[in-house]
């Protein structure tokens, strides 16, 4: 890992603010990076002060001003060589994924893949940002829509995904011709700065350094700041409902732009005709994968009640066979939470179960003689619909199982959660699926038809409703979102003939 950490250009003590250039900081204080797979400190980040933070905006503006002037295909060819810088890296910046937020390793490298992907998908996007043109009711008038550049995107990131939440907002709005200012998480920001330092090697030698900025904090109050600028027209937050609550409502006090990814208690729906195949590795992979620290992660099953027995066996018959461990070593598919916090949740979880009428299927417990001792048993829980819990999000590997009487039944308690990110259904049968996929269906902004919650492509927009935050990141029009519209009306003729008939002479 020190090999790794060395290549990537991180030292024991990496600067946590960069603007145009590398911008020192005198508060004194450092972010302390320890890997959750064995406790091991990675490196320290300087935390950036107000005069930092102050500096890396104003140089972020300045570049603004010159790089919204560049054509957006020369825009398109910058990202296109970001993209291939990290493509050479991809495997190193997979194994400090990993090692920094916990991941096993085909899912750090699938999340630098990601980071890939959309940086193609922007190439593409950088000579597609098309307008309409409409037909006026004037005599000799054309009217037309453009779009331009917006101006800063502040993104604040969180730990799960270190880097391809910031590419989906980044590599987009480099092409709409913003500039990007990121706030990462203080639990993963080695990755912030080695992913930021790749780009901006880039950015440089095409003269535009400033592109890609950064500031690492230990806290909310950067991100907060962020979210308070008015120099900052757009702000993304992935994290917390909470969170992303009080960054609206700062942003909105200012009447900023809000790109929110928020909380996802996403449900899917086993049928009886449901291929059980397909159904467990579904499941399992939505509910085990990444320690069930997704946003997209599966938390409720809500199972018919006809197969609900062969449901579980099955399940509780692959969960026997998750191997537990460093995420690193070949073979693991769970690797730790986060921090001891989360350990904590995950546990207080369990321990309601029972008091609100549950059982505990499969797991429940805090592993020891791990590595370190935030590894867990991936749990499964028979529940009822009545229960608390499935109101609420933990992140955590915890499956409450759910039998329902029919589709509608799973439909209205899939609905029934505050969040709306994702959801899906296991049904062969062309009325369930097309139920699910109407709008009575399934509330939330991404449905799946055999297949689990998670796994989404960059092609398509990402994001969902309700207390998840109704934005939408990645592909599709979400570019939109990181330019401004402007409509635009040219008079040809000799007179001038007002709309809706009005004479004023």
């Amino acid at each position: 890992m020190r090999d790794i950490l060395s290549a990537l250009g991180l030292q024991d003590s990496s600067p946590g603010a960069f603007g145009k250039s590398t911008i020192s900081s005198s508060s004194g204080r450092e972010v302390r990076v320890v890997s959750p797979a064995n406790g091991a400190e990675l490196g320290r980040v300087a935390v950036a002060d107000g005069a930092a933070y102050d500096r890396v905006v104003s140089d972020a503006l300045e570049v603004f001003k010159e790089w919204r002037k560049v054509p957006a295909p020369e825009r398109g060819e910058l990202v296109r060589k970001v993209g291939l810088a990290l493509r050479d890296s991809k495997q190193q910046l997979g194994r400090l994924v990993s090692a920094e937020a916990g991941k096993i390793l085909s899912e750090g490298e699938g999340e630098i893949q990601e980071a890939i992907d959309i940086a193609d998908f922007a190439v593409g996007l950088s000579r597609q940002l098309y307008g309409k043109t409409m037909h006026s009711e004037r005599r000799n008038h054309r009217m037309y829509e453009q779009w331009h550049p917006l101006g800063i995107v502040g993104v604040i990131t969180a730990f799960n995904f270190p880097a391809a939440v910031w590419a989906w907002n980044a590599m987009i709005a480099a092409v709409c011709g913003d500039v990007v200012v990121w706030k990462p998480s203080e639990l993963t920001p080695l990755t912030a700065v080695a992913v930021n330092s790749i780009c901006r090697q880039v950015a440089k030698q095409s003269g535009f350094e400033g592109i890609f900025s950064l500031v690492v904090g230990d806290g909310p109050e950067l991100g907060q700041k962020l979210a308070a600028d008015a120099r900052v027209p757009c702000i993304s937050a992935t994290g917390s409902c909470r969170m992303g609550k009080a960054v609206a409502k700062t942003v909105a006090e200012r009447l900023g732009r809000c790109i929110l990814e928020l909380g996802g208690n996403n449900a899917t729906i086993v049928m009886p005709d449901a291929d059980m195949k397909l159904v467990t590795s579904g499941v399992l992979f939505g509910a085990v994968g990444t320690a069930g620290q997704r946003c997209t992660s599966i938390r409720r099953a809500l199972v018919h009640e006809s197969v609900m027995d062969q449901f579980l066996e099955k399940l509780v018959a692959a969960y026997k066979q998750v191997r537990i461990g460093d995420p690193l070593v070949k073979g693991t598919l769970m690797g730790p939470l986060i921090h001891a916090g989360a350990v904590d949740s995950y546990r207080a979880a369990v321990e309601r179960v029972s008091k609100e009428g549950g059982q505990v299927a499969y797991g429940g417990k805090v592993l020891a003689g791990m590595p370190s001792p935030l590894y867990v048993e991936p749990t499964i829980v028979k529940a009822h619909e009545g229960m608390q819990l499935l109101k609420e999000e933990t992140f955590a590997p915890i499956l409450y199982v759910v039998p329902i009487r029919d589709v509608e039944h799973g439909i209205e308690i899939n609905n029934s959660v505050s969040q709306g990110l994702s959801s899906s259904i296991f049904s062969r049968n062309m009325q369930s699926v097309e139920g699910f996929l109407s709008a009575a269906g399934s509330d939330c902004g991404i449905a799946n038809v055999n297949m689990g919650t998670s796994g989404a492509e960059i092609g398509g927009a990402f994001g969902g409703e309700k207390e998840t935050g109704g934005g939408r990141e990645a592909g599709s029009d979400s570019w939109k979102q990181y330019m401004r519209r402007q409509t635009c009306a040219i008079n040809y003729g000799d007179d001038l003939p007002l709309a809706q008939g009005v004479v004023f002479s």
